[in-house]
């Protein structure tokens, strides 16, 4: 019982997944098309869904009638199916490369501000480092200049013989003005110092926040790593990526459309034709289990005949014949057994079979398939014979 509903309900299952498979390549196939021909896009909407659908239908149909098909149809249709296979993997490759470069775009803008940050902050490092040596320069001036009023004494000898020290005003006028203006330029200097040293935090902090505050890195992330442990660049790699994807996704959505077919098929009753052309239901080899135990040399022809002179005079149909048996045998005769039953359908045949070969209006093709079967029922052979 389980097994059964495990068999009905498996089918349902592939078609679930073949449907589901097929509608996503279909969508990313009609965005990324869409895209490529953006000039129509409502015409491309409308001609690349009836593909996907005609695709889907050619592969049920190449499978369905894959052996009465022509043989010039199902070449075309094949081709068909191949064609539009292709054409469904060039949507989806549009569909993706257009995600992709669309991240990407956002990444190279990111990269650009980031880069245009670096470059001011490498003109600022170029001044401030101007200005530093221009720092010291000064510093040592001014240390020079007070070193100079320091020692600023002028040594003579007057008429008296005396040694006399004193200071050149001059001299000391002359250090003192310059050591002014020293200072003053060592003051400009250490404020444009500051400030540059100032700048150069708000962009290294601007970088920071840059580059923490963008979704961009999250998602370029495992492709910047593999880039740098493969040595390729990301277009290459994802590249990659998208024909691997492409040729398993659209082929396997219609590997899972034929599945289904033949999932299907198998649940259905298996049927064949008979002598006559009559489709006839395939009984499991476990129902004829214990009939094939019956002993045929203690088969009841007497019974049988009776029987089969009843079921003649209703039509053939068994109508009524309970209560003939009943009403003409009583309880004499015992229940009929398969090999009685199959004994009267071969008689039943067998006649049915002489009034064709009677008949003039029957083709030759007939008779001689009649006998073939007859010859066939004499080596043992089941008189059913399966197309």
């Amino acid at each position: 019982m389980i097994k059964k509903i495990q068999e009905r309900i498996f089918p349902f299952i592939i078609a679930f997944s073949a449907l589901s498979v097929s509608t996503s390549a279909a969508f990313y196939s009609i965005s990324g098309l869409s895209k490529l021909f953006a000039g129509a896009v409502f015409a491309v909407i409308v001609m690349a869904a009836s593909l996907e659908v005609a695709k889907l239908v050619i592969a049920s149909l190449l499978y369905q009638y894959r052996k009465s098909l022509p043989l010039f149809l199902k070449t075309y249709l094949s081709i068909a199916c191949f064609v539009l296979i292709l054409i469904t993997s060039m949507g989806i490759y549009g569909f993706l490369s257009a995600a992709y470069q669309e991240t990407a775009a956002k990444a190279g803008s990111i990269d650009s501000q980031i880069s245009l940050i670096e470059t001011r902050r490498d003109n600022t490092k170029e001044q401030l480092s101007v200005y530093t040596g221009e720092k010291e320069s000064i510093n040592k001036a001014v240390a020079d200049l007070r070193s100079g009023l320091a020692n600023n004494v002028i040594q003579y000898t007057n008429a008296e013989g005396v040694l006399i020290t004193t200071t050149s005003s001059s001299t000391r006028r002359a250090l003192e003005k310059q050591l002014d203006q020293a200072i003053d330029r060592q003051t400009t200097i250490n404020d444009r110092v500051d400030g540059l040293n100032t700048k150069l935090f708000e962009y290294e902090t601007e970088i920071v926040e840059v580059s923490i505050n963008n979704d961009v890195a999250g998602e370029l992330g495992p492709l910047k790593y593999l880039s740098g442990l493969t040595g390729l660049p990301m277009d290459k790699i994802i590249n990659y990526l998208l024909l691997t994807i492409i040729f398993v996704f659209d082929p396997l959505a219609i590997a899972l459309v034929i599945a289904a077919n033949f999932a299907f098929e198998q649940i259905k009753p298996k049927t064949k034709e008979n002598l006559y052309g009559e489709v006839v239901k395939i009984q499991d080899k476990e129902d004829d289990g214990e009939d094939d135990k019956d002993n045929p040399d203690e088969f009841d022809w007497e019974a049988a005949e009776s029987r089969m002179n009843i079921i003649g005079q209703n039509g053939n149909d068994g109508e009524h014949y309970e209560e003939i048996i009943n009403s003409e045998l009583g309880d004499e005769l015992p229940p009929l057994s398969t090999k009685e039953i199959k004994a009267n359908e071969l008689k039943t045949q067998i006649e049915k079979e002489d009034k064709l070969l009677n008949n003039p209006s029957t083709s030759s093709w007939r008779q001689n398939k009649i006998k073939n079967e007859r010859k066939n029922r004499e080596g043992g052979e089941d008189l059913i014979k399966t197309y």
